[in-house]
């Protein structure tokens, strides 16, 4: 989660086709409210939305939000992921784990791997979650002259995450021995075709922040630019059971205006670099099995 509560410009950019969202089309450039005080990442598939109810309340009692009649209605746009493979499927993130989300909320360095959105995260599933690997939340940042671009990626494709400068898979779908990486787009140009496709149960959700000005209609390009990052380290990325959506924000604190092409190109390389920094981070599960990048001397 990110808190904002001064108001910050944002956009969104949604690929994947099986999205669980919330409060995004608030984000679109023609649409009236020109600012957010929260974005959330959250597992939990649709369940997990109710987080963002707590983030809510947590601003509004401090007085965040928009001024609305009688009261302040503060902007939380959500994204969830489905991680309900691991652990009590029963159990997810609820209104009290947001407040608690905020409660905890620090301007320290995140941490990365297995926690938070990423807990439950796994990727590889292309073939069957039982060939898959863990997945995890990762951050990377950049920065030039006087502008930083940063991210924070939630990692739970259906794709493998694959390093853009070797193409070698450092995490996915494993091979019948369940120790080595099958590649899936190898297998799959070979002929491999799972016997079962899934709908709906993965999804890569993430944020890309720049302190650079820029407009609502700048936001929501940066978010398209940087899923480019996504489509570097996730391969196949933006399937049918993935619902993948990327938030950008612009705080403005640099002072600079930034250029767009630019910014876009920064964004696409953190969000590629935090991709890869999820799965190199995660720790492996017994049960269900799912082996990290590390385990397997693949990272």
């Amino acid at each position: 989660m990110l808190l904002c509560p001064q108001g910050v410009v944002a956009g969104v950019d949604v690929r994947g086709a099986a999205p669980g969202t919330r409060e995004t089309d608030l984000l679109h450039p023609l649409a009236t409210i020109e600012a957010v005080h929260a974005l959330l990442l959250t597992g939990g598939s649709a369940f997990g939305l109710a987080a963002a109810d707590g983030v809510m309340r947590w601003l509004e009692e401090r007085g965040h939000g928009v001024e609305v009649g009688p009261c302040r209605v503060p902007i939380v746009p959500a994204a969830v992921l489905f991680d309900l493979w691991v652990g009590d499927a029963a159990i997810r993130p609820d209104a009290a784990a947001g407040y608690q989300a905020c409660q905890a909320a620090s301007p320290l360095h995140p941490a990365q791997g297995s926690v938070g959105a990423g807990a439950g995260a796994s990727v590889g599933k292309l073939f069957g979650i039982q060939r898959a690997m863990k997945g995890g939340i990762g951050t990377a940042s950049i920065k030039v002259g006087a502008i930083t671009v940063a991210a924070l990626v939630a990692v739970n494709a259906v794709g493998d995450v694959v390093d853009p400068a070797s193409g070698r898979v450092i995490a996915g779908a494993r091979a019948d021995d369940g120790l080595t990486a099958l590649d899936t787009m190898a297998a799959l140009c070979d002929g491999q075709i799972p016997a079962h496709l899934m709908a709906g149960m993965a999804t890569t959700i993430g944020i890309v922040a720049t302190d650079a000005r820029l407009s609502k209609a700048q936001t929501n390009k940066l978010a398209a630019m940087a899923h480019d990052g996504l489509a570097r380290a996730i391969n196949p990325v933006h399937t049918a059971s993935d619902g993948d959506a990327l938030f950008a924000l612009a705080t403005g604190d640099s002072g600079l205006p930034g250029h767009l092409t630019v910014l876009g190109a920064l964004a696409a390389e953190v969000t590629a670099r935090a991709v890869l920094n999820a799965v190199r981070a995660a720790i492996g599960l017994t049960r269900p099995d799912l082996p990290s990048s590390r385990d397997l001397g693949l990272a």
